[in-house]
């Protein structure tokens, strides 16, 4: 059985009120920026079960009519198609989705602004679809000297060249495809044209991790550094908020580093800082509705783990190098955390040692692990999401679902007619197949109904999976992780 660790319904009362607090404190008007992910927050349920992914988006529907949203997205990264890698599309692909996805939900977008804009491009021709699009755009530029040079930033030749955004709501959620999208500059700039403009207005942060009441080495906050290890993010202990307050809390380096600059910055614009520390400026409230710490601190270990294979494979197809691996493996080691700690692992190389081939094994709610391996017509997650279905359906493992009548000729079309080199089955092919078979056979439909029991579970192969088999068991709701190996030696791993 899956536990809980962590009050959602608490989560969200606390922090719609502190939140209403804040913008009280600043004459009613507040620009938050939101760290992180605000839809499919995945990382944040994993390591406080009970967290809903959507939590945060749950949070804007209660302040909805105070909220309007601005997307920030760095004029570069669009230059370089940069991709979200739990999604596999381009950041401003995302940005579209995000709108759609937060219109559908009932909250207001009202503009996308392109920070570290110089004229690159592929920024104005996004630009130019979101404007056809009905969606107000802004530019951002480039600050020769940011964010140390505070007497230039702060100045007409600084902040003052940006175009000034319009809002018209108490809460501008800043928010944005990744990280590295200028939501803090935004907010900035914000604040001095409100100055200028005689407005009062506020700045605050919104990040659930590190959490800042929870001690410096608790899993969790040491699952957030195994997951920023790209970033070189470390958590510390906010020195500033210490030394005024006689309290330990936590932050992370680049807030810390930044704070006495921003600070300059706050006193530039307004006369006076209104924070004495980095975890003042933040308003996150999730570290008090922790209900079971025992089990947040397990799925916390788990999360290391998996953030520690899925760097191992980043490198070996080339996308990241020696030091996310390194960094991850010495947190692992300074914390006493194994990777048999993870019980696929050792199932599905247990399983690929006894068959000789790759092997794939899932872990269910109730502690059950079931595998699957390669045959001429399956890839071995196939096998074992179709073996995790029949288990949960009560279905006998002797059982076949799917006629080779059925998968047969769908091989032959893969390699005969559509240039195949593979002909066994991806995840998604294998699921139509199963509901198509569903039409005549009953027990292929009591499967079928067994998908949603998937969502939360655990697997791992002992080959690298496509991204296609990656994408449909993240669809499924499935924690997967992978060796860092090769299904084959061939220099290209496509289809």
């Amino acid at each position: 059985m899956h536990k809980n660790g962590f009050d959602n319904a608490k989560y969200l009362a606390m922090q719609s009120e502190h939140i209403e607090k804040r913008i009280a404190q600043f004459g009613g008007k507040l620009y938050l920026e939101f760290g992180g992910k605000l839809f499919d927050d995945y990382h944040a349920s994993r390591v406080l079960p009970g967290f809903v992914p959507d939590a945060k988006l749950q949070l804007l529907l209660k302040m909805k009519d105070e909220a309007e949203i601005v997307i920030a997205i760095n004029s570069q990264t669009i230059e370089e198609a940069k991709t979200r890698g739990d999604l596999g599309i381009t950041y401003d692909q995302e940005v579209l989705r995000l709108i759609d996805a937060f219109r559908a939900a009932g909250l207001y977008v009202s503009s996308v602004v392109l920070t570290q804009f110089q004229n690159q491009k592929s920024a104005k021709a996004f630009e130019k679809l979101l404007q056809k699009l009905g969606i107000k755009t802004y530019r951002h530029y480039v600050i020769d000297g940011y964010p140390y040079d505070v007497e230039k930033i702060v100045s007409e030749d600084g902040l003052g060249k940006n175009d000034y955004i319009e809002t018209t709501r108490p809460l501008v959620v800043l928010t944005a495809p990744g990280p590295g999208s200028g939501k803090m500059a935004t907010c900035l700039s914000q604040l001095y044209h409100d100055n200028k403009r005689g407005l009062k207005s506020g700045y605050a942060k919104f990040e659930t991790f590190p959490i800042w009441n929870l001690p410096l080495k608790h899993p969790v906050n040491l699952a957030y550094e195994a997951a920023t290890a790209d970033l070189d993010d470390v958590n510390m202990i906010d020195p500033y908020h210490l030394e005024h307050y006689g309290i330990s809390t936590v932050n992370y380096n680049r807030d810390i580093e930044i704070f006495p600059v921003l600070n300059r910055v706050f006193e530039k614009i307004f006369g006076a800082s209104p924070y004495y520390s980095p975890t003042d400026m933040g308003v996150n409230m999730a570290g008090f509705c922790i209900e079971n710490d025992e089990v947040c601190q397990e799925a916390s270990r788990q999360e290391i783990i998996r953030r520690y294979l899925k760097a191992l494979v980043k490198r070996r197809e080339g996308q990241s190098n020696d030091s996310e691996v390194a960094k991850i493996d010495s947190l692992m080691k300074n914390n006493g955390i194994e990777e048999r700690e993870r019980k696929v692992i050792t199932e599905a190389r247990n399983k690929a040692e006894k068959t000789g081939g790759p092997a794939a094994s899932i872990e269910l709610e109730d502690g059950s692990i079931i595998s699957g391996k390669n045959s001429p017509l399956l890839r071995c997650n196939s096998a074992m999401i179709l073996n995790a279905l029949k288990h949960l359906a009560g279905i006998r493992d002797s059982v076949l679902l799917i006629p080779k009548a059925i998968l047969e000729p769908i091989c032959k079309l893969k390699t005969e007619s559509l240039g195949g080199h593979n002909p066994r089955l991806h995840l998604d092919e294998i699921l139509l197949a199963l509901s198509i078979s569903a039409v005549t056979n009953p027990l292929a439909g009591m499967a079928l109904e067994q998908l949603p029991k998937l969502r939360g579970c655990q697997s791992h192969s002992t080959v690298i999976l496509s991204e296609m088999d990656n994408g449909t068991l993240r669809k499924l709701g499935v924690d997967h992780t992978s060796d860092p190996v090769y299904e084959t030696k061939k220099l290209y791993h496509g289809k």
